[in-house]
């Protein structure tokens, strides 16, 4: 029976982030490769927060003028979204992952984190990717294709509608607030991923180590659901890690 680890242990699963009030709100730098439902969300909140977003897709900027327009974003190429960045997001179906530039994410800072929002659909979109059939966690996959930045790869925003990520985020404290469950190493790089999921207004919560991401994909107890911190927590304990049929290929 899975145990989730103590502080001294190299796993907080389940654990709840408090959320402390703050005088001042630091602006982070970030780069969004991918442009659809989540990533265009994405662009949407975090600009409107304050942050300094540039947003990318497959073609070239232009195509995203008008998000530019709406958002205050600065469209660029995706192999320049990442440039400078204190946070980059990889929000493209899963896949395209593959055929993102092997170097891609290299230009964000030393230790930015690489949120990855991505999941594999093998039946309704992807089809048969070997490796993830096999029980390899989907995020460890993504990050083996991110090259030496693939340490910096943190798992969120793959279990939420895209229109509960712009409409639901609500103040810290608020009752039935929603929480997410955020899967990669600790350190500097997954506090800041804490931080920016509760300036969206949902609850962080840790999902353990990118190893364990498997337990936030598709057809676990998680995923799809609203749940509040202690909902999240519980269903990421129960989780399983054999696919069920609906998500193999």
């Amino acid at each position: 029976m899975f145990r989730p680890r103590n502080e001294q242990g190299t796993s907080r699963l389940g654990r709840r982030v408090s959320s402390r009030p703050r005088s001042r709100r630091h602006e982070v730098k970030i780069g969004i490769i991918g442009a659809g439902a989540i990533g265009g969300t994405l662009t949407r909140r975090l600009a409107a927060l304050g942050h300094e977003v540039r947003v990318s897709n497959s073609r070239e900027p232009e195509t995203l003028s008008e998000l530019a327009a709406e958002t205050g974003a600065t469209a660029v190429r995706n192999t320049e979204a990442a440039q400078d960045a204190d946070l980059v997001i990889v929000s493209i179906p899963q896949k395209n992952t593959p055929d993102l530039p092997s170097n891609i994410v290299e230009s964000a800072k030393p230790g930015a984190p690489i949120i990855e929002t991505n999941n594999y659909y093998p039946q309704q979109r992807d089809g048969l990717i070997a490796d993830i059939e096999d029980g390899k966690a989907e995020s460890v996959w993504v990050a083996e294709h991110l090259g030496s930045r693939s340490d910096d790869v943190v798992k969120v925003f793959n279990g939420i509608y895209w229109k509960h990520l712009l409409q639901k985020g609500v103040s810290a404290g608020t009752a039935g607030r929603i929480a997410l469950p955020i899967a990669g190493a600790d350190g500097p790089g997954k506090k800041l991923v804490f931080d920016i999921v509760d300036q969206l207004g949902f609850d962080p919560v840790d999902g353990g180590t990118l190893a364990e991401s498997w337990r936030q994909q598709p057809g676990t107890p998680v995923y799809g659901k609203d749940y509040d911190a202690e909902g999240v927590a519980k269903a990421l304990t129960e989780a399983t890690n054999e696919r069920t049929e609906e998500w193999r290929a």
